[in-house]
């Protein structure tokens, strides 16, 4: 009886994953709020299992499921950008301008803003605090795809070349994707000072291999295999193996996999190997239509895990995820929801204005207040939390879980009703502009 049951709801939620983003498109509901909603009902019911371990009792299967989500969303991120970045061409790293601000500047004092509320207004230690700020600092490249780039624009030889023009959907699409693996330095600098004390015994060592080392393994393993994997699907001598030609899509998904173990291998970030791969897929023929084919097929293999994840979150949310949260707690999220992250943001981008495109249209003062508003928390903040959590044994590590499960609950609600509303005004204004 039990598993007929699961069956009924696994088949009502598929459904609902289908049906919703075409039926939301145009409304101030999200399809993760309404996932995440029915998540809230399946925790309210009886169910048998296990399931009032929380997380700490599932910390693999948390660690696992959200870690593949996010490396999947972030092969969806970077075959859906249009605009190139070419290490050899500085014309294409200032077009990223606004992306830069965000990761340089915006994400250290969201850490550094949650870090210090953790610790001063809901007494935890030095480590959990970073901690909290750490798994809370990405823009999630799986929740954030109502304010994102709508996927790869093929165009025939001897058009010209294609290139996002709208500014914000750019600007965070790029922050999601970078940001994920660029968080990862300070998650293990939280966990340094749990087991190896002092800033002073571990400070040089996380310098040059956490916060360096790791990342350039990451960037350059992503590039080499998009690299061969480019040169397979349209330039392979065999016929049969040019697979742009088959338009077999599954290749994006071994470059997720294969991009990402090998930079684990090789001890660099798989997240950042993984965006690196599909930017460089996307340079190659960048007209093609098979990124379409691609980002199609990863991006419906996305959504049925981002199903998995917003149920399992919803039922956990209404059974004994926040038990543990305190009036503290939410404080800190609401303001990171609606101060940290927002003020962060607009700092961030004013820094360098209208220097983002050697001269050209850079964000205006509305972009500037909706790209900076639209820091969505999710997927990715469970996965740092789950890693860190098996890593080390964290004080108050309950009351961090209700704090980033409130966090991420609250950033779905407030993210998901505002998105269609003031991208649409964001559209309107830029049309009035021509």
């Amino acid at each position: 009886m039990t598993s007929d049951f699961v069956y009924l709801v696994v088949g009502v939620a598929l459904l609902l994953a289908v049906v919703l983003p075409a039926a939301l498109q145009r409304h101030a509901v999200s399809a993760p709020m309404v996932l995440l909603v029915v998540g809230m009902l399946i925790g309210l019911l009886p169910l048998p299992g296990d399931a009032t371990a929380g997380p700490l009792g599932h910390l693999t299967f948390i660690e696992h499921l959200t870690e593949l989500t996010v490396i999947v969303a972030l092969m969806g991120v970077g075959l859906a950008l249009d605009r190139p970045l070419e290490l050899l061409r500085p014309r294409s790293w200032f077009a990223w301008g606004a992306a830069w601000r965000l990761l340089g500047i915006a994400m250290p004092l969201c850490i550094a803003g949650v870090a210090l509320l953790g610790w001063s207004l809901m007494g935890l230690a030095p480590a959990a605090a970073l901690l909290l700020g750490s798994a809370l600092a990405p823009t999630d490249p799986v929740l954030a795809s109502d304010v994102q780039v709508g996927g790869p624009t093929p165009f025939q030889e001897g058009e010209e070349d294609v290139d996002e023009e709208d500014e914000v959907r750019f600007a965070l699409t790029a922050e999601a994707g970078l940001n994920d693996g660029l968080a990862f330095p300070f998650v293990y600098a939280a966990i340094f000072l749990v087991t190896m004390g002092s800033i002073r015994d571990w400070g040089l060592r996380w310098w040059a291999w956490e916060s360096t080392g790791k990342v350039l393994i990451g960037v350059l393993v992503g590039t080499g295999v998009g690299w061969l994997l480019a040169k397979l699907a349209f330039r392979a001598p065999q016929p049969t193996l040019r697979l742009a030609e088959t338009g077999e899509p599954l290749l994006a998904l071994a470059g997720v996999i294969l991009s990402y173990g090998v930079a684990e291998v090789a001890h660099g970030y798989g997240f950042l190997a993984v965006f690196a791969c599909a930017m460089t897929l996307r340079l190659a023929e960048r007209g093609h239509d098979y990124h379409v084919h691609m980002h199609e097929a990863i991006e419906r293999l996305e959504r049925l895990l981002t199903l998995g994840v917003l149920l399992l979150l919803g039922s956990g949310l209404t059974d004994t995820l926040l038990a543990d949260l305190t009036w503290q707690g939410a404080v800190v999220a609401v303001l990171l929801v609606f101060v940290v992250r927002p003020l962060s943001g607009v700092f961030a981008l004013r820094v360098g204005s209208g220097r983002d495109r050697m001269g050209e249209r850079a964000l205006t003062a509305r972009e500037e207040l909706a790209t900076a508003w639209f820091g969505v928390r999710g997927v990715g903040s469970l996965y740092y939390l789950a890693y860190a959590s098996r890593q080390a044994d964290f004080a108050h590590i309950d009351q961090l879980w209700a704090t980033v499960a409130f966090t991420i609950a609250l950033s779905v609600l407030v993210h998901g009703v505002s998105a269609t509303p003031v991208m649409r005004r964001l559209d309107l204004l830029k049309e009035e502009r021509g």
